[in-house]
């Protein structure tokens, strides 16, 4: 059996799966908020414990960097190792991933209604593919076509530089400059980057904050759900639904950005946590606004289909990914 995990920063997902029945069908699965444990090694033991089954190897999907097998959790104070899990956890095997390559990895594989479609577009065959996907962090990567099969390609393009596209996100840029010194895409276009958004907007109408809702942000662990439920629930709240607006054009640009640098005519992908949730911002023609923005290119985005993922790619990704060497190793 395998266990197939997406750590986020925020939550870690963990289900169990056989061979028989795949990816798609775990049969046992559970969510633990991750800052309340020490370390990855303690939510899966909690898990083992929980489903009583033998558990042969692990495939974890992590929000970070994987190099020579290890990892450094970038929104989480863990260190991961695979030889050292494997030894501490009695596994044969324990491979890990970057979250955004085993979103990669799960878009080949992906139903009609495992998506909802920003931009029909008409897809290039065999066309490199390119996934965004803003949740706690802005994770970037994309697939190119090996001649046989895709081949999914992690990256850090969420901490790349922010291109502020128009004036008011310029002063943004200087806003998010002067708190952070060096503004990457991640600081304003993420969960964790969209109150960010919301303290510039504010700082430059305080007269636009309910008093209440000032108080509510106050009391807040994590303000970005209540800005983000406000902009689709409270009409009146006007700063948030600014927040919001911008948010998703910053999101736009960037994803316009990422598909010119791989030529993504196979399609651009937005997972993360946050797109599934604000898909009446993403319809409405903000979003494909500033993705087709890009001068004498404009006419080639607008061709590309760009769809958001609405099933949770990254742990099907990670499924996909371990049970696919459980077979090739046996």
């Amino acid at each position: 059996m395998l266990i197939a995990g997406d750590i986020g920063g925020t939550k870690t997902l963990l289900a169990l799966y056989v061979p028989d029945t795949g990816a798609r069908q775990p049969i046992a699965q559970a969510e633990f908020h991750s800052a309340n444990y020490r370390s990855l090694d303690d939510i899966i033991r909690a898990f083992v414990a929980q489903v009583r089954r033998p558990v042969e190897a692990a495939c974890f999907d992590v929000a970070g960097p994987v190099i020579n097998r290890r990892a450094h959790l970038t929104n989480l104070p863990w260190v991961l190792d695979e030889e050292a899990m494997q030894q501490a956890l009695g596994l044969k095997q324990v491979t890990l991933l970057n979250d955004l390559k085993a979103v990669a990895y799960a878009v080949p594989h992906l139903l009609p209604e495992d998506v909802h479609t920003i931009n029909e577009g008409r897809a290039e065959p065999f066309g490199p593919m390119a996934v965004i996907a803003p949740g706690t962090g802005l994770g970037e990567a994309f697939l190119i076509w090996d001649g046989n099969e895709y081949i999914a390609c992690s990256s850090e393009g969420g901490h790349a530089d922010f291109a502020a596209t128009d004036d008011t996100q310029a002063a943004l840029w200087r806003h998010v400059a002067n708190r952070y010194g060096h503004v990457a895409n991640e600081r304003v276009c993420s969960g964790s980057g969209l109150p960010n958004i919301y303290d510039f907007l504010r700082d430059r109408d305080p007269a636009a904050e309910p008093p209440a809702f000032a108080a509510a942000l106050a009391e807040a662990p994590d303000r970005t759900p209540l800005i983000v439920r406000a902009a689709l629930e409270d009409p009146a709240n006007t700063l948030c639904s600014a927040t919001l607006e911008m948010f998703v054009s910053i999101l736009g640009a960037e994803a316009g950005n990422l598909a010119l640098k791989v030529l993504a005519t196979g399609g651009v992908y937005l997972g993360g946590g946050i797109p599934p949730r604000i898909l009446s911002h993403l319809d409405n023609g903000r979003f494909m606004q500033a993705f087709v923005a890009k001068g004498r290119f404009t006419d080639l985005l607008a061709k590309i289909p760009v769809k958001v993922i609405t099933n949770q790619a990254a742990l099907f990704g990670a499924a996909l990914y371990g049970l696919n060497r459980i077979g090739n190793t046996r």
